[in-house]
Order: structure tokens, then C-alpha cells, then sequence
């Protein structure tokens, strides 16, 4: 999952930059003055002038950031926002060198969770903001740092579910109400395949299926049928509330299994 690729095969970029650069004389003070207009993204527990500080080297390294992606061509149309205000993903690479993770990795998808970040491969300021200074990270080494931290929501139920839910509306074009098949397998090998014995069969099910998109009824269901559905199949509920998707599933793997 890199930074780049077509739709039809769509190359996930699950992160953004943080890295090394020269500071800028007069830029704290200016990021103090910035600071002061997204105090609602300052949730954390420490005393005014720490978190002043802190907040300034974060703008700091996210501006340092936005100089690294100046072939980026981003429209105030398609992100909502001006470019000074969007980090896209050409330094995804460092990024991951620094950090010390793939692009591919899960935990650049919790990280995105994290900073509720609405388009992927992109970090508008207030989501680094408000993500950057609830993980209390102002620096590469506190994030990296931070990483088991971001894996361990992984393994808590409730989180996974929201992380799954939020990585459907994240890789989705905000323009289409599904996401395309290619994006989802990919997706969903990122999410299911390491812990759902079941995956590979599904996949090449999808591989072969006539299905070009999923939607999040559908999506939401591959999750609940991962959790709930024994492997042989024998608590799966034909006349149950599953999607078709699910029972042309059931009925292919059964079939498959009898030749």
C-alpha cells in the first residue's frame, strides 16, 4: 500500500509525514498564536505552558511537513481546506523509515484513527492537531514510541470494531457510498487476515465474484460473521439477516468443499 496507484487498484497510503527539519526563526511564536484557535483539540493533562510548547513543536514538525510535499497538487474543493493547511503523502516513505514501520503496516491505519483523518494518504492540520496532542507526541521519537501503544487497540473488541468501522469511510472515495473491491480485499486482509483462519477462501471468493464494490452493510457483516460464525460453517443461519454477499459466500465455500 504505497502513496500512489490508480483507483481500480488502489494503493493505500495510511499515514503522513513527521519528519526531521530545520526550525524557522519566529515560527514558535506564530504556532503559539495558531495554537490559540484549535483549543479544543488540546485534551491532555499537563499545565498551560508545557502544552503551549508542545503544540508549538508540533506545528513545528507538521509545517516542516507540508515543505516536503510541495509536488503535491491538492484542491481546496476535494480536501476542504487550504494546501498550507494539508500534508500529503510523498514523505510517506521517511515517514516510515523514521518510525521505523511499512506503509502497509495496521498501525498507520490506527494512527489515522487516531487523528480522525477523513482522507487517505492526507492529514489536515487540525487532525494532526488534535491526534498529535491527545497521543502527547511532539516529536518522531515519542511517536515511535507510542507504536505498541497504538498496536495494543488492536486486541480490545470494542476498539477494533470502531477502527474497522472507521477504515471503510477512510479508504472510500467521499464520493461514492461503497467501497471498490480492490481497496476492500486489501482492507480487509489488513484488518481480518492475520486473525481470521477463514480469510484466504473469502478472499479468493471475492477474487472471483461478480461483486465490484461493498457497502458498509456488507462490510460491517464480514465482521460480525468473522466473530461469530464457526469455521466448518455449522451456526450460519441461511434464513438469518446476513447479506446475499454472505450466502453466496456460505453456498461457494460448501460447494467448493464437496468437489
Amino acid at each position: 500500500m504505497g502513496a500512489a496507484g490508480g483507483r481500480g487498484g488502489r494503493c493505500l497510503c495510511l499515514g503522513s509525514v513527521i519528519g526531521r527539519g530545520q526550525r524557522e526563526p519566529g515560527r514558535a511564536g506564530q504556532c503559539v498564536r495558531r495554537t490559540k484557535m484549535h483549543s479544543d483539540a488540546a485534551a491532555v493533562n499537563f499545565q498551560l505552558n508545557s502544552h503551549l510548547s508542545t503544540l508549538a513543536n508540533i506545528h513545528k514538525i507538521y509545517h516542516t511537513l507540508n515543505r516536503l510535499n510541495l509536488t503535491e497538487d491538492v484542491s481546496q474543493d476535494d480536501h476542504q481546506t487550504g494546501t498550507d493547511d494539508i500534508v500529503g503523502p510523498e514523505g510517506m516513505e521517511k515517514f516510515c523509515e523514521d518510525i521505523g514501520v511499512e506503509p502497509e503496516n495496521v498501525v498507520m491505519l490506527v494512527l489515522a484513527w487516531k487523528l480522525d483523518a477523513q482522507n487517505m494518504g492526507y492529514f489536515t492540520l487540525q487532525e494532526w492537531l488534535k491526534g498529535m496532542t491527545s497521543l502527547q507526541c511532539d516529536t518522531t521519537e515519542k511517536l515511535r514510541n507510542s507504536l505498541d501503544y497504538l498496536r495494543s487497540l488492536l486486541n480490545e473488541p470494542t476498539n477494533f470494531k470502531l477502527i474497522y468501522r472507521y477504515a471503510f469511510d477512510f479508504a472510500r472515495e467521499k464520493d461514492q457510498r461503497s467501497l471498490d473491491i480492490n481497496t476492500a480485499k486489501c482492507m480487509l486482509g489488513l484488518l481480518l487476515g492475520k486473525t481470521w483462519s477463514l480469510f484466504p477462501v473469502f478472499h479468493q471468493f471475492l477474487e472471483q465474484s461478480k461483486y465490484k464494490v461493498i457497502n458498509k452493510d456488507q462490510w460491517c457483516n464480514v465482521l460480525e460473521f468473522s466473530r461469530t460464525i464457526n469455521l466448518d460453517l455449522s451456526n450460519y443461519d441461511e434464513d438469518g439477516a446476513w447479506p446475499v454477499l454472505l450466502d453466496e459466500f456460505v453456498e461457494w465455500y460448501k460447494g467448493k468443499q464437496m468437489t
